[in-house]
């Protein structure tokens, strides 16, 4: 892994531990499980540690698959431009990128 994949990977990390580090989208069916289980789903994905060559290839920790409440919730992190119109030109470097969380069940993926 290079130096860049780890800042990413570092990156990607504190957002997951901190939504406010970026921005946060769960789509309506997640949102429809109600506000506990949503709950759940954001504590669980700021533990979450189950990155393997499989699920993140890059080793950016971009990307995240679990269950909770019989449904398999996805997580992926997308970067984008600070004015969110194109995607980063550089995303290790913070100050060119938006980093930007979406929370999905499976089959709105």
């Amino acid at each position: 892994m290079d130096d860049q994949n780890e800042i990413i990977r570092f990156l990607n990390d504190e957002l997951r531990h901190d939504l406010t580090r970026g921005a946060a989208f769960m789509t309506p069916g997640v949102a429809a499980l109600g506000p506990e289980v949503a709950e759940r789903i954001f504590d669980t994905i700021s533990l979450y540690d189950d990155f393997c060559q499989e699920n993140d290839p890059h080793e950016e920790h971009d990307f995240g698959s679990f269950a909770v409440e019989g449904r398999t919730i996805f997580f992926k992190i997308d970067y984008f431009s600070k004015d969110m119109t194109v995607r980063s030109p550089d995303p290790s470097d913070p100050s060119v990128t938006k980093r930007i969380i979406t929370i999905m069940l499976a089959e709105e993926y």
